[in-house]
């Protein structure tokens, strides 16, 4: 294994020193290091030093929809974004509802090499929403799951719900729901308000993931379990969430990059890039939900990756699939939203997508201080680039970016994941 001495990086926008990685780990942060013998060096100077990114919500489609992404490609991409480790959803064909499934796709995570795979098990067999599934025997596999949802659908039977955080109590495992009331959103486009009138789409009201949070918070309160809300997006979710935890109620919550930037408006054009679950609201959500990450309402950055197949986008806006790609944007959209705005440092960009999703997710060898002793997952950011994003070179197989032809600022430079470089020079290292 190579070593890499990291020259003149601002660690976590602070203090510039260097970084001595070597077999797998940081070796020494500093300035004058002794180095080996042979090393290569790397020149830092005018970049940030981050631990390696953590993504809490990731679609990877494998098995069942490899032609919109495979674990190999996912991870190719997430190591184009900075991030180190991946969750991925268990919205596959058959669903990761089994210890199986769940094992299959952790090794495929480990063949790629590029990233960090954690499987997140199904609550209920297939997704449906009616039977708990084996979540005892997904913890107690080779993939050790402590993550389950299904997600791309809500646990909306409040007694079923109740059991499952029942059941996870017993491995410190976590509940993540996709807070979306069915009854209320049958048939839902986009966000519900007077432009949904306009254009004559069926709307997808705040009240439906608002009142699910609600209730949720309430059970697990009663159970005392671990329970995290995935893609909050509206103004009174996060007043929820915030008086939960004022109540000292145990609830962890995330946003994703484009509920931080993007608006309503959008749908305006038809263009079903846009179309998204939950759906893109408005300017007055999109200020309270950056207004609750900056003051640690919401805990996480997450990015909902959800690559389709050309055929999925390519369509008319009702028959087409929601979901919008993530992963290689995440951070320039944060900087654009959160750094640039000066409403985050990047001290509290490392803790919103490292430090605390990997102590949500319980991934140990992650979101670690970029310190001596630590594993070696870390990224390299040139804060005063800009890029303009360009969809046919993402590194994912799918292109349903909506920030394609969009000039955003900073871009990783080098992803290490434990000493190995998955990202040099801003491109793919093998």
């Amino acid at each position: 294994m190579t070593a890499y001495l990291i020259t003149g990086a601002s660690i976590v926008g602070g203090e510039v020193a260097d970084l001595l990685v070597d077999n797998g780990e940081i070796v020494a942060v500093g300035t004058n290091l002794d180095t080996p013998a042979e090393v290569e060096t790397i020149d830092a100077d005018g970049l940030i030093a981050l631990p390696g990114l953590v993504d809490l919500h990731t679609h990877l489609r494998e098995p069942g929809r490899e032609d919109a992404e495979t674990v190999r490609t996912g991870t190719r991409a997430a190591a184009m974004g900075g991030f180190t480790a991946v969750f991925a959803m268990a919205n596959t064909d058959p669903v990761a509802d089994t210890a199986g499934v769940v094992e299959q796709v952790w090794r495929l995570g480990r063949e790629s090499g590029y990233a960090d795979v954690y499987p997140i098990g199904a609550v209920t067999v297939g997704r449906q929403g009616t039977q708990l599934a084996e979540l005892g025997a997904m913890a107690d596999s080779a993939a050790r799951v402590r993550v389950f949802s299904d997600d791309g659908d809500c646990v909306w039977d409040a007694a079923l719900m109740r059991r499952a955080l029942e059941y996870v109590k017993a491995f410190g495992g976590v509940i993540a729901q996709h807070a979306q009331e069915p009854r209320l959103t049958q048939g839902a486009q986009m966000n519900e308000g007077a432009l949904s009138g306009v254009l004559g789409l069926t709307g997808w009201p705040s009240v439906a993931e608002e009142a699910i949070i609600a209730r949720d918070i309430l059970l697990n309160a009663h159970v005392g379990s671990k329970l995290h809300i995935c893609h909050l997006s509206t103004k009174g979710s996060v007043e929820i969430v915030r008086a939960a935890k004022k109540r000292g109620f145990e609830v962890t919550a995330e946003v994703t990059p484009h509920h931080l930037l993007l608006t309503e408006d959008l749908a305006a054009s038809y263009n079903p890039v846009y179309k998204v679950n939950p759906p893109l609201r408005t300017k007055e959500d999109v200020e309270a939900v950056r207004e609750g990450l900056a003051d640690g309402t919401i805990d996480i950055v997450a990015t909902d990756h959800a690559p389709h197949p050309v055929e999925d986008k390519d369509c008319e806006w009702s028959a087409a699939a929601f979901g919008m790609l993530g992963l290689e944007t995440a951070l320039s959209v944060v900087q654009h939203a959160m750094i640039d705005t000066k409403l985050m440092t990047w001290a509290e960009v490392a803790d919103r997508m490292s430090y605390r999703p990997a102590v949500i997710g319980q991934a140990p060898e992650h979101g670690q201080p970029l310190e001596a002793g630590a594993p070696a997952n870390l990224v390299l950011v040139d804060p005063s680039a800009e890029r303009t994003v360009v969809s046919q070179e993402s590194a994912s197989l799918s292109r349903n970016t909506p920030f394609d032809g969009m000039t955003l600022p900073g871009k990783v430079v080098a992803t290490f994941l434990r000493g190995t470089p998955t990202v040099l020079g801003g491109k793919l290292a093998r």
